[in-house]
C-alpha cells in the first residue's frame, strides 16, 4: 500500500531538532524561558508590530485577544461564516453572541460591504458590538484597506484572526499587524508549527500585558500564589518556543516552496473548463493552502468526484470550511448571507499544498489529478 499524501503536513528537520536539543540541554524546558522571549521578539518583529505574547493555541490567542478589547457577556462580535469554528468558539467563551457574514466569492475572505450593512443595522436596533474578526481565509489577506476605515468610523475594535496567514501581506504591510490585535496559529497543519501553539501581536503594550497575566493563571507577583481573578493555563512552553525559532528561520522558504506548488496547479487546471483558484490573483498570498472552485455545469464533475479520486489513491483532499450558519451548534444563529459560503462548500476543494511535500509525492498527486481529468475529458489535460 503507498504512503499516503496529506494536505499540509509538518514540515521540520534538522534545524528544528538541533535548537530543541539546545533547549533542553539549557534546563529551560517549561514553563517558561530565554527561547518563548526570543521567540516572541523574533514574530513581533516579522509581523512588524511593538510587541507578541506566545500561548498554546490560536484558539487561546483569540479568547485572550477578545477580552483584551473589552468584548462583554451579552455583546454581539461579528464574524465571518466561513472559518473554523475556534474563531466563533472564543466569541462563545466570553458569552458574547456571534453573528456571521457571508463571503467574497473570489476570495473567501470576509465580504466588507456586509460587514458595513451589518454594522449599521445592528447600531438601530441599540445592539452592542464588542468586535469585528475578520479572519484571513487559506493564507490571504482580508481587504483591509477598506475594512479598517468601516471598523474604525463605527469605533468598534479589529481583531484580525490571521491563524492562516503568517508570511502573508496586504499592500505591503504584514498579516496580523491590521487590528488592534492580531492572532496567528502554530499548529501543526499551518505554513510554520510549533506542534501546537499561537501567538497575539499587537502595539498595544497594555493589551500584551493583561493578556500574559491572564495566560498564567492570572498570577499576582508575591512570593505565594495570589490569584484576584480568574485566568487561564494558556502559555506556550519553552520547548515548543525553541521549535518555532527554527521554524521561522524556514519560513519564506517554505512559503517559496508553497507558491511554487500553486503555480504549478494554476498551470495544470489552466485549459480545463469551470476550474478556478480561490484568490489566485493575490500576489502577497503566503499560499497555506491551494483551493480550486469546480463549476460542475462547465466541467462535467464536481469538486467531490476529484475528492474521492484521490483519496481511492491515498491522497488527502478537504472541502472549504462548513460555513458556521450551517453548523449544528450555530443553527438559528443571526447571519447576513448572500450565498457565497454555501457555494464555496458545494464547490470547494482543497489540495495537498505542503512544503514538506517530496518531488515523488507532488508527482503523484498530479498523475492521478490528470489521469482523473483525462477519463473525464476524453483527452490528456496538456
Amino acid at each position: 500500500m503507498s504512503q499516503t499524501v496529506y494536505l499540509s503536513p509538518p514540515d521540520v528537520g534538522p534545524l528544528e531538532e538541533s535548537y530543541l536539543v539546545a533547549a533542553l540541554r539549557s534546563g529551560w524546558v517549561a514553563p517558561a524561558g530565554p527561547d518563548l522571549q526570543a521567540f516572541e521578539n523574533d514574530i513581533a518583529q516579522r509581523v512588524g508590530v511593538g510587541g507578541a505574547v506566545a500561548v498554546s493555541s490560536g484558539t487561546a490567542g483569540l479568547h485572550l485577544a477578545l477580552l483584551g478589547v473589552g468584548v462583554a457577556p451579552g455583546d454581539v462580535v461579528i464574524v465571518p461564516t466561513l472559518t473554523f469554528v475556534a474563531t466563533a468558539n472564543a466569541v462563545r467563551y466570553i458569552g458574547a453572541r456571534p453573528v456571521f457574514v457571508d463571503c467574497d466569492p473570489r476570495s473567501g475572505n470576509l465580504d466588507v460591504g456586509l460587514v458595513t450593512d451589518l454594522l449599521r443595522q445592528l447600531r438601530a436596533r441599540g445592539e452592542r458590538v464588542g468586535a469585528v474578526v475578520p479572519v484571513d481565509m487559506f493564507g490571504s489577506c482580508v481587504d483591509y484597506e477598506a475594512l479598517v476605515p468601516v471598523c474604525d468610523e463605527a469605533e468598534v475594535p479589529l481583531v484580525e484572526d490571521a491563524a492562516e496567514a503568517l508570511g502573508a501581506s496586504h499592500r505591503g504591510r504584514p498579516a496580523g499587524s491590521f487590528g488592534r490585535v492580531g492572532v496567528l496559529s502554530f499548529n501543526g497543519n499551518k505554513i510554520m508549527t510549533t506542534s501546537g501553539g499561537g501567538m497575539l501581536v499587537s502595539h498595544d503594550a497594555g493589551l500584551l500585558a493583561r493578556a500574559r497575566h491572564l495566560s498564567t493563571q492570572a498570577r499576582e507577583p508575591a512570593r505565594h500564589y495570589e490569584h484576584r481573578e480568574t485566568g487561564y493555563n494558556y502559555r506556550l512552553s519553552n520547548l515548543l518556543a525553541a521549535l518555532g525559532r527554527a521554524q521561522l528561520v524556514r519560513l519564506d522558504g517554505m512559503i517559496s516552496r508553497r507558491r511554487h506548488l500553486r503555480d504549478r496547479y494554476a498551470k495544470l487546471f489552466a485549459p480545463v473548463p469551470g476550474i478556478r483558484l480561490l484568490g489566485a490573483e493575490d500576489t502577497e498570498s503566503n499560499c497555506w493552502l491551494t483551493v480550486i472552485t469546480v463549476e460542475p455545469q462547465r466541467s462535467g464533475w464536481r469538486a467531490d468526484d476529484l475528492a474521492t479520486y484521490l483519496s481511492e489513491r491515498d491522497i488527502e483532499t478537504r472541502p472549504v470550511w462548513k460555513p458556521m450558519h450551517l453548523q449544528p451548534m450555530h443553527a438559528g444563529a443571526e447571519s447576513l448571507l448572500t450565498g457565497a459560503a454555501e457555494r464555496l462548500f458545494a464547490d470547494g476543494l482543497t489540495l495537498p499544498s505542503g512544503s514538506a511535500l517530496t518531488e515523488p509525492q507532488i508527482a503523484r498527486v498530479f498523475a492521478a489529478i490528470d489521469e482523473f481529468l483525462s477519463l473525464r475529458t476524453g483527452g490528456p489535460t496538456a
